[in-house]
C-alpha cells in the first residue's frame, strides 16, 4: 500500500526519543476513522492492527483499503500490523493482503518450536521489506482467542538468545500485563517488572520492545455501560503512570482493544437508551466513532506522550 509505512520506520523515532506508539486493533471502518483521526489532529504516528478473527469478520481488502486512504488524508506515519498471527500461513495471508508489519505468537509453544515458526515468518516477511514483531513469555486474559490463565515472564537472557536465533525486528514480552477487560480484580494492585524490562534493554540495546494487553480499563466507561443496560463486572486495567514509565524505556508499542471496546459500548448504549426512536445508524455509531477518538487523543497526549512528534 502506497501510503502506509512499516513500524519499523515508526520504532526508530519513538526508541531514541523515549516515547511509545500506540496499536490500536481496529475491526471495522469506524475504528479506523476514529483512531487515525485522532492522529492527524495530535501529530501522532500511529499503528492499526487486526488478528486473524478480524479476517473472519470482513474481508481483509476492506480494512487494507480504508486503512490505506485514511493514511493519506491523515499524513502522518501510519502502519497496519497483524496482532497474533497463530502460524505461518496466517502471516503469510496478512502480508499478502498488504499489512505493513506481523506479528507471529509463538509464544504458546516449546522455547525451540517457538523460534523455528518465528524465523520461517521472519525470513518470508524479511524478504518482502515486511519487519516482524516476536513474542517471549505468556500473559494472562482472553482476547481473541488469545488467552492464558498465568503470566510466564520472560527471560532477559532467553530473549536475547530468541532475538539473535530469529532476527525478529520487536518483541512483546510478559513483565505483568493482561489480555481483556477482566485484567485484574478490584482491590488488586498489577505490578509492572520493570526490572525485568530494565534487565532486556540492557541485553538487546536498541530493539523495540512491545506490550500486549496494556489497556486501562476506564471505569467512566464501565458505569455508562452498566447505567444504560450492560453487565460489565468490576475490572481493573493496567496503571497509566506504569505505562509512562514504560514509555520512557525500550518499549515503543504499547497495544489497545479493550479500551476501545469500551468506549464505543458506552457510547452506542448511552446515545440508544437517550434517544429509542432513534434508527439511523450513524447516529448512535458515530456517538461510539467520536468516543473512540477521544480517548485515543487522551492515551497520545498523557500516556504514551507520542503527541506532536511529525
Amino acid at each position: 500500500m502506497k501510503n502506509l509505512v512499516t513500524t519499523k520506520e515508526i520504532f526508530s523515532k519513538a526508541y531514541h526519543e523515549h516515547y511509545a506508539v500506540g496499536a490500536f486493533n481496529v475491526n471495522h471502518m469506524e475504528l479506523i476513522q476514529a483512531v487515525v483521526g485522532a492522529a492527524a489532529e495530535l501529530r501522532s504516528a500511529v499503528i492499526l492492527q487486526a488478528s486473524s478473527f478480524t479476517a473472519k469478520y470482513t474481508d481483509l481488502g476492506y480494512l487494507v483499503a480504508a486503512a490505506d486512504y485514511a493514511a493519506k488524508l491523515a499524513g502522518v506515519p501510519v502502519a497496519l500490523h497483524l496482532d497474533h498471527g497463530e502460524n505461518f500461513e496466517v502471516a503469510r495471508q496478512f502480508i499478502e493482503a498488504g499489512f505493513t508489519s506481523v506479528m507471529i505468537d509463538g509464544s504458546h509453544l516449546p522455547y525451540e518450536e517457538n523460534i523455528a515458526v518465528t524465523k520461517e515468518v521472519c525470513d518470508y516477511a524479511h524478504a518482502r521489506g515486511i519487519p516482524v514483531e516476536g513474542e517471549l513469555g505468556t500473559i494472562s486474559g482472553v482476547e481473541d482467542g488469545t488467552s492464558s490463565e498465568k503470566i510466564l515472564y520472560t527471560d532477559p537472557l532467553q530473549a536475547k538468545d530468541f532475538v539473535e536465533r530469529t532476527g525478529v525486528d520487536s518483541l512483546a514480552v510478559a513483565i505483568g500485563t493482561s489480555h481483556g477487560a477482566y485484567k485484574f480484580k478490584p482491590g488488586q494492585k498489577p505490578q509492572l517488572r520493570f526490572d525485568i524490562l530494565k534487565e532486556i534493554e540492557s541485553v538487546l540495546p536498541g530493539l523495540p520492545i512491545v506490550l500486549h494487553g496494556a489497556s486501562s480499563v476506564n471505569q467512566e466507561d464501565i458505569k455508562t455501560i452498566n447505567q444504560y443496560g450492560g453487565n460489565i463486572q468490576a475490572a481493573v486495567g493496567i496503571p497509566e503512570d506504569m505505562l509512562n514509565t514504560a514509555a520512557s524505556m525500550a518499549v515503543c508499542k504499547i497495544n489497545v482493544d479493550t479500551d476501545l471496546r469500551l468506549a464505543m459500548t458506552a457510547a452506542v448504549r448511552e446515545t440508544l437508551f437517550k434517544e429509542p426512536a432513534v434508527i439511523d445508524t450513524r447516529r448512535y455509531i458515530g456517538a461510539g466513532r467520536e468516543r473512540v477518538k477521544e480517548r485515543v487523543m487522551y492515551k497520545m497526549k498523557n500516556v504514551f506522550h507520542s503527541a506532536g512528534r511529525y
